[in-house]
């Protein structure tokens, strides 16, 4: 599928572009992977663990600037749009900046494909963009909307766009895992509810979905992988056995449980071997059988949140997960 074409990732120095990245140049033989990002120093540091392969190239850019995007996308194939402004209380406290790169910026990815005949655009979505309580939430909403609805925006040219939604990723910079991992010695880890819960899933599983996205979109999809939760008293257990849990209460904009997939969407969501996948409502594209293909509809109350999950993963499964990640952990 990816052999031999020319692959943009928009954000492409964080997590899961360095993931993206790795794997993909193991599974598939890409003519280029472009990596476009505004942070020229994490660029150099990326450059350096690539410095041995041709086809990984540097492109400095916001997804804020139209031209850039333009010039990026020069005889591109394929684009991730991975590039956000993703911090929840960051949002909060500067909302006008995060909606210039959430919404502004898919905007121009959406012009900037179509214009340059990019055949396959996934862009990536967070579980915040389900039923969204904060600003970056509705952001990402907002942003979704946008890339489902260009696929009609596009008319007749070629380009087509889907949408890929995960919560949680361990060991991810800025997360979870890495933050009680870096204060486990101090005696209590804080806690902003205890009955919190959240998805887990690995940026090699946000890697292989993207790549299932590639391959199976039509236009308009969302994907949701089946992931496993857990609550965050039980990760804060694993990773600091002794510490006490000290109650903080929520922070601005922040949600008790993860949702990926709301009752709203019910209507339009069907499920498959390990993914759900949304339909889009508008010109009926929920009814095509082309994007159904052998998927079972939900049933119409179908929630599907980190606390009512049917999947959990352990304490040990945790834990077998940081010994083998341990060198990765908060790293990208």
């Amino acid at each position: 599928m990816l052999n031999g074409s020319n692959i943009l990732v928009t954000g492409g120095t964080g997590s899961f572009g360095h993931t993206f990245v790795r794997m993909t140049l193991e599974r598939f033989d890409p003519q280029r992977i472009i990596i476009l990002s505004r942070d020229e120093m994490k660029q150099w540091e990326m450059a350096k663990l690539f410095q041995d392969d041709s086809r990984v190239r540097f492109f400095i850019g916001d997804v804020r600037d139209r031209e850039r995007l333009y010039r990026a996308m020069n005889r591109v194939d394929y684009v991730v749009h991975a590039a956000a402004s993703k911090i929840v209380p960051t949002a909060e406290y500067n909302p006008f900046e995060c909606v210039k790169t959430n919404i502004n910026g898919a905007m121009n990815v959406i012009d900037a494909a179509i214009d340059n005949g990019v055949k396959r655009v996934v862009a990536l979505s967070t579980d915040k963009a389900s039923s969204p309580v904060n600003l970056y939430g509705a952001t990402k909403l907002a942003s979704d909307k946008l890339f489902v609805a260009g696929n009609s925006y596009a008319g007749g040219d070629d380009t087509r766009f889907s949408v890929v939604r995960y919560g949680n990723v361990m060991g991810s910079r800025g997360s979870v895992i890495p933050f009680f991992m870096s204060i486990r010695n101090e005696g209590s880890l804080p806690i902003t509810d205890e009955r919190m819960t959240r998805f887990m899933i690995t940026l090699d599983q946000g890697v292989e979905l993207v790549w299932r996205a590639f391959e199976d979109m039509v236009g308009g999809e969302i994907y949701v992988k089946k992931i496993p939760s857990m609550k965050v008293t039980d990760i804060a257990k694993v990773i600091a056995p002794q510490a006490k849990l000290k109650i903080v209460g929520i922070r601005p904009g922040e949600k008790l449980h993860e949702q990926m997939v709301g009752v709203e969407d019910a209507h339009f969501t069907y499920e498959y071997d390990g993914f759900f996948k949304i339909l889009p409502s508008i010109h009926k594209w929920d009814t095509t059988s082309e994007r159904i293909k052998d998927g079972t509809k939900v049933a119409e109350d179908f929630l599907y949140a980190s606390d009512n999950n049917p999947e959990w993963m352990s304490g040990d499964e945790l834990q077998n997960w940081i010994d083998q990640n341990l060198s990765k952990i908060g790293k990208i």
